[in-house]
């Protein structure tokens, strides 16, 4: 799994405001591009700019269109003490007002751009992205630039975005999910900085000032802590100048405050008694760094074990043999600072017990031992075969790979060797990841009533 999906980073959310001809003709590109992009060969090049910013790009005049996608290293891991929640909230100003323009007519120049914008952020990152038609390119990337060198956090702007956060997080004070959720990464992590809720709470977000959004993008928005990709119908000489004209003027160094890296806190289980019809179990289990030289037999294992969804022996023996479950899954989870194997389902609460216990028993077995030479080739094979259609199905899935593996410090050629790498992994590199990563007790997080009690 990524760094970006890691961080629940979600990709840009991108929204219109008011319908123009412009911006209908961008949704209708979008109808047709990613059946056209995915026929394409991608070939990354990397292109640097006078002022040493640094992108990937894939060009494709196949559709006259643009798609930008960026990261900045930091994320909610940057937020003071006491201002948690701080880096949401920036990410949903940049389009509230920049520059010379006031959240009104910023929006207005945005739509009649024909132009599509939007952030977010991650435990690790804030990312932002463009989707724009390549003849309007030019206001398009200006307003890009407001929106990322001189966003303005006006008042009011400030005071409706922390609403709407606000009334989302005492929505949130009502869902057992999400605070059994925010109890767990507590009790995993302790007071490291993933702990903390992103979104921030009530208390800390009345603190937030204009001035703390200032400071916090003056010290997170930098030259050298970016990651940039670029895929449409923009070639490099060109692709040069807009990164000097969106980036150009950032800090060169970023202020990012140390963050250490933790280890989850395993051996522990959690059971919060809450009267729902269904219990869901969660169980987790270290992880393995992306740079780590097992990590493709650890994500082949974890495949086997519940990522291949239908195809996963945890969905064998959970859903398909026993129907205890609709859904059982895994995930390995890559953030800047800590590696987890997580598995996850949901099931009758008078049989929570049984499923924990059939889980655990597909888990000793693959732990004891590992897959099968049948079970590995078919991961592999998938593996393989559904790269380009999760990942390559679009301009903007493209241009977030390619952020994705920037990131992950994977390499321009990744693509070309990605084949040859999966290949190369053994069943006894295989087996050998279950061994280290299954042996062990793991912490569970069980939400719902005692068990063998039903609530339905």
């Amino acid at each position: 799994m990524t760094r970006l999906m890691a961080m629940r980073f979600k990709a840009p959310t991108f929204s219109t405001t008011r319908a123009s001809a412009a911006t209908l003709m961008l949704a209708l590109v979008f109808l047709v591009l990613p059946a056209m992009v995915a026929r394409a060969e991608v070939r990354i090049q990397e292109v640097k700019s006078d002022k040493g910013i640094t992108a990937w790009l894939v060009e494709d005049y196949s559709v006259p269109i643009i798609a930008i996608k960026f990261l900045f290293d930091g994320g909610s891991t940057q937020d003071p003490q006491g201002k948690e929640g701080l880096a949401n909230l920036m990410t949903g100003l940049f389009d509230e007002g920049a520059g010379d323009l006031d959240s009104d007519a910023f929006q207005i120049k945005l739509d009649e751009a024909g132009a599509e914008m939007g952030f977010n952020e991650g435990n690790d990152a804030v990312g932002g992205g463009m989707r724009m038609l390549a003849e309007r390119q030019d206001d398009a990337f200006e307003l890009l630039k407001l929106a990322v060198e001189t966003p303005r956090f006006d008042q009011a702007p400030l005071d409706r975005i922390r609403a709407q956060i606000v009334n989302g997080i005492v929505a949130n004070a009502r869902d057992p999910e999400t605070q059994a959720a925010r109890k767990w990464a507590e009790a995993i992590y302790g007071t490291h900085p993933y702990a903390r809720p992103d979104m921030g709470t009530e208390a800390s977000l009345a603190t937030i000032t204009a001035d703390d959004l200032r400071a916090f993008h003056k010290a997170n928005f930098a030259r050298e802590n970016i990651h940039v990709a670029v895929v449409g119908a923009i070639d490099a000489e060109t692709l040069k100048k807009r990164l000097d004209q969106v980036f150009g003027e950032l800090p060169d160094k970023a202020e990012l405050r140390p963050v250490e890296r933790v280890e989850p806190r395993l051996g522990q289980t959690m059971h919060i008694e809450y009267p729902l019809p269904q219990t869901s179990l969660q169980l987790v289990y270290p992880g393995v760094p992306r740079e780590a030289p097992d990590f493709l037999a650890a994500a082949l294992m974890e495949h086997i074990l519940g990522g291949g969804t239908f195809s996963s022996r945890l969905f064998d023996e959970v859903r398909e043999k026993r129907g205890l479950a609709y859904s059982v899954s895994s995930a390995l989870i890559n953030q800047e600072h800590s590696s987890s194997l997580i598995i996850g389902t949901a099931t009758r609460s008078d049989r929570a017990a049984e499923t924990l216990g059939v889980i655990r028993e597909v888990i000793r077995k693959m732990a004891e031992e590992g897959p099968t030479a049948a079970e590995l080739d078919a991961a592999k094979k998938y593996m393989l075969g559904a790269y380009a259609i999760n990942n390559l199905d679009s301009s903007g899935a493209i241009a977030g790979t390619l952020v994705d593996l920037q990131t992950d410090k994977l390499g321009i050629d990744y693509m070309q060797r990605r084949v040859e790498l999966i290949n190369a992994v053994t069943l006894d590199d295989v087996r050998a990841a279950a061994r280290k990563l299954l042996s062990v007790d793991p912490a569970i997080m069980i939400l719902g009533p005692k068990f063998g009690e039903s609530k339905g």
